[in-house]
């Protein structure tokens, strides 16, 4: 399911039923790459047992934290008896676990939201922090997958929205479907002397400027992808009110970790940040491997 190349599929658990919902994507999407799946659980209690010393508790935290990795792996089974799958409990915090990771992953795949969520977050703080930073690309599930439906992408222009349409004309090979190939755009303004005075006047042209963009983008992944449909949408408006109308009827939204806009610091930009808060379905989110190594 992704252009890089890994040696696996990893999913975080942590005993939620968002978490379940992320072992069956990430069966399947290991089933369909041949590759095994890794279950991943972080036990946070050892870092408060050094703390404090060894509590009556520990030994039945433990046992919980293994059952509920074998139950994950047991439903991961339940997708395709013939998947390798392996499951591990490692002591740490979710984020820097799931990170390390991501070191020689092909994708790692989470549910929206854990059991440590804020009844208020519409995803959780886990979910967020390690989009923003794996090595690997993430797939962020929002209850069963839906079986119809496009691989939604968004583009902008920029080098990493290129992968991102990289992985998503793989993904949409790998399920039959159409690819949407979406890039939305708004006239650029100045702020002069009180008055917000807009920088292009020539509104065909800029459409047909924005039609370029996107053409030339596509253009070489249709060739490499010759068998995938692809629909092209130019649409006015601001990107992450596009791209979340329109992951309404995608069976899986593709987006870059940030685009042309993206201040340098941002590791997560805002069209990206705004989607994956509010996507309707599975969102994938894609970064530089040589920016996530950096970071």
């Amino acid at each position: 399911m992704t252009t890089r190349t890994g040696a696996f599929v990893v999913v975080g658990v942590d005993g939620s039923a968002s978490a379940l919902d992320a072992v069956r994507a990430g069966a399947r999407a290991a089933a369909a790459q041949h590759l095994p799946l890794r279950v991943v659980h972080a036990f946070v209690w050892p870092l408060y047992a050094t703390v404090q010393g060894p509590l009556p508790t520990d030994v039945g935290l433990r046992r919980e934290a293994d059952e509920l990795v074998a139950e994950a792996v047991a439903e991961a089974k339940k997708v395709s008896a013939d998947l390798p799958v392996t499951g591990a409990v490692v002591d740490g915090t979710p984020t820097p676990v799931l990170l390390r990771a991501t070191r020689d992953a092909a994708l790692l795949v989470l549910g929206h939201r854990g059991l440590g969520g804020f009844t208020e977050l519409l995803v959780g703080s886990t979910a967020v922090q390690v989009s923003a930073r794996a090595d690997c690309p993430v797939l962020v599930v929002r209850g069963e997958s839906r079986a119809d439906g496009p691989v939604v992408v968004g583009v902008d222009g920029s080098a990493l929205s290129t992968e991102a349409l990289g992985f998503a004309f793989a993904e949409a090979a790998r399920r039959d479907t159409t690819l949407v190939a979406v890039h939305a755009w708004q006239i650029p303004t100045s702020f002069i002397a009180g008055e917000v005075l807009p920088l292009v006047y020539d509104l065909d042209a800029a459409t047909a400027a924005e039609e370029r963009t996107l053409a030339e983008a596509v253009a070489g992944w249709s060739e490499r992808y010759p068998e995938v449909p692809v629909r092209q949408r130019v649409v006015y408006g601001a990107p992450a009110r596009v791209l979340i109308e329109e992951s309404a009827a995608a069976q899986l939204t593709v987006v870059g970790a940030h685009g042309r806009g993206a201040l340098g610091g941002m590791l997560l930009g805002s069209v990206s940040h705004t989607v994956l808060h509010h996507a309707k379905g599975p969102l994938a989110i894609v970064r530089h491997q040589a920016e996530s190594r950096k970071n």
